[in-house]
């Protein structure tokens, strides 16, 4: 694979064939939580963005394919202008540099949430199976498996006994069976605050989506949960409560299966959180303890927080909270408390 600076040079030769006789410069847009990088291209009238996906660690081909589905659901995601499968390599449009993350507050949150939602009941709506991987038994067990294996015996340096994992598999198994009955819909997956951008120029939709490469075809409340319970920023739990009702009137209204009975829903929303929070802490010790990012460490114990009060709420979630209660007693010292 070549290295960081030659592949940069690489994409500047690509990008001077795909932009002939135009002057350009690169600055660096963003980097994700994967081996993706992404630069924009500063043209005299306009900018774009330049994706660098190394092959093999990544595989442009999920994106592309994801990006004509969203676009024709009618959302706001970057245009592919021009494409390099075999080097990993994509032009792109370019929704601006303002992120949700950045713009949120007491003001603003009602609005942006309200476009969020608008447009994420515009996805459920255009979908229909085959056209996206199923998030399947296997694939949402294979995600909370990261949480023993990453955050609990690397990240705590905790071997649990026996009876422990017991606890843990039954409560992978009651978490799996819940999502599998949810409606199954188009899941973006990280459908939060660092994805969703602000477009305020009025030729494009509000928020603008960006990194949905690993969209998969599962449960209608998983992208809510990512958005209202997002591990950057949080808000009161009646403030998530009342986006949550919002969102599940919208639904109904727009004919997407949800629950009649709202305490139904919520209790769907509230045990997908569990699964996503699961995964998510084992994803942020794996991207320290692998790939040397400790950028994430210190939103860990937000995402522990939503996890314990999801679990002290459901009786039959108590066992995995009483396991979250016996492994925070024992943890050593990790340079940050929860």
């Amino acid at each position: 694979m070549l290295q960081t600076t030659d592949r940069k040079a690489a994409l500047q030769d690509w990008l001077h064939l795909i932009l002939p006789k135009e002057d350009f410069s690169l600055t660096t847009a963003s980097a994700d939580a994967s081996f993706r990088r992404y630069f924009r291209v500063h043209l005299p009238d306009r900018t774009l963005i330049a994706m660098d996906a190394p092959p093999p660690q990544e595989d442009c081909r999920p994106f592309v394919h994801a990006a004509e589905i969203l676009l024709d659901a009618g959302l706001n995601v970057p245009r592919i202008l021009a494409k390099d499968i075999e080097q990993g390599f994509l032009l792109l449009g370019d929704l601006g540099d303002e992120t949700y993350l950045g713009a949120l507050n007491e003001t603003t949150a009602d609005e942006l949430y309200r476009d969020a939602v608008a447009a994420l009941i515009k996805m459920q709506m255009a979908s229909r199976p085959g056209v996206f991987s199923p998030y399947d038994e296997a694939l949402l067990t294979r995600e909370m498996q990261l949480f023993p294996d990453w955050y609990v015996a690397r990240h705590l340096a905790i071997t649990l006994a026996d009876a422990d994992q017991q606890v843990l598999q039954h409560a992978f198994v009651q978490l799996n069976r819940n999502t599998l009955a949810q409606t199954q819909v188009y899941v973006h997956r990280d459908y939060h605050s660092r994805n969703l951008m602000v477009c305020r120029d009025g030729e494009h939709s509000n928020p603008g989506v960006l990194d949905f490469q690993d969209a998969v075809f599962g449960p209608i409340t998983y992208d809510l949960v990512s958005l209202f319970k997002d591990a950057y920023i949080a808000w009161d739990e009646e403030r998530v409560l009342d986006w949550t009702v919002r969102y599940w009137q919208s639904a109904r209204q727009a004919g997407l299966a949800v629950p009649q009975d709202f305490a139904d829903f919520y209790r769907d929303f509230e045990w997908m959180g569990v699964q996503r929070h699961i995964k998510i802490l084992g994803i942020f010790a794996r991207l320290y303890h692998r790939d040397g990012k400790d950028g994430y460490l210190k939103d860990m114990p937000l995402v522990m927080d939503y996890l314990r009060r999801a679990c002290a709420r459901y009786i039959e979630l108590r066992p995995l909270l009483r396991l979250l209660d016996k492994i925070e007693k024992n943890q050593p010292q990790v340079g940050y408390t929860f």
